[in-house]
């Protein structure tokens, strides 16, 4: 790509859950003392996406002291009914998140869509307004705020501080993202030794995870121009996406 088409923002909420994936059947529940790739992946998806771009996330910095807050839920149980469980959540989190987006190279069938100033524009302009959807912090019943917000600005409570979090769950690899070869039509799971250095996560590529299991077959969707996509055409015109031309 011709530019880093990077874009900086500043998330945060009054709780978050960050868990394992293999915990999101049921039970009780803990939070990572830190966000996942995956769950600011979907963060700044939440933002802007779009099938042609895929998002990288290249650096987080914790912003505030990491606390937990357990509490007693009812959750609907597979079988029917409520159940009882305890849900351990971050309390009162704030990050600072640095990423950029790249053409998703799998996605041949909507390379007439890579407009990179367009895609950044939009992506810059989202962010501004809150997201184009809304935003949680690993859960649904964690709302969380995003707005512009340099990396580096502010002081942040582990501004000198270095921590090791142990091996802990990077995201997973779907079909439509994967770039190595033997992982082409699969999903995959990655795993990595988290470490923060001075109040920032650096994280690795999703590629360059060493820990990483193939969980089974799977297919990407298919975009289909006026079928199931819009693309360029979703801006041309000047007429609110289509709405005045319907409601004429």
């Amino acid at each position: 790509m011709e530019y880093a088409n990077i874009i900086e923002y500043r998330v945060f909420g009054r709780y978050a859950l960050f868990t394992d994936p293999l915990s999101k059947t049921g039970g009780e529940k803990c939070s990572y003392q830190i966000p996942t790739y995956q769950a600011l992946k979907g963060i700044t998806e939440s933002i802007y996406w779009k099938p042609t771009i895929t998002w990288v996330i290249d650096e987080c910095r914790i912003m505030k002291l990491i606390q937990t807050e357990t509490k007693g839920v009812r959750p609907i149980k597979y079988t029917g009914g409520n159940d009882l469980s305890f849900y351990t959540y971050l309390q009162n989190v704030e990050y600072r998140v640095r990423a950029h987006f790249e053409w998703n190279e799998n996605r041949k069938d909507l390379a007439h869509d890579r407009n990179e100033h367009k895609h950044y524009d939009i992506a810059k302009r989202m962010l501004e307004r809150g997201g184009r959807r809304d935003i949680f912090l690993g859960a649904r019943e964690c709302q969380g705020y995003v707005e512009p917000c340099p990396l580096e600005e502010g002081e942040g409570d582990y501004d000198t501080t270095s921590l090791s979090f142990g091996i802990m769950v990077h995201g997973i690899t779907y079909p439509d993202e994967a770039v190595r070869e033997e992982e082409k039509g699969k999903m995959t799971v990655r795993l990595w030794n988290a470490q923060m250095n001075n109040g920032i996560i650096h994280f690795p590529r999703p590629e360059e995870c060493g820990i990483r299991r193939i969980l089974g077959d799977g297919k990407q969707k298919s975009f289909v121009s006026g079928e199931n996509f819009a693309g360029l055409a979703e801006f041309e015109g000047g007429d609110a996406f289509g709405i005045v031309k319907d409601l004429s």
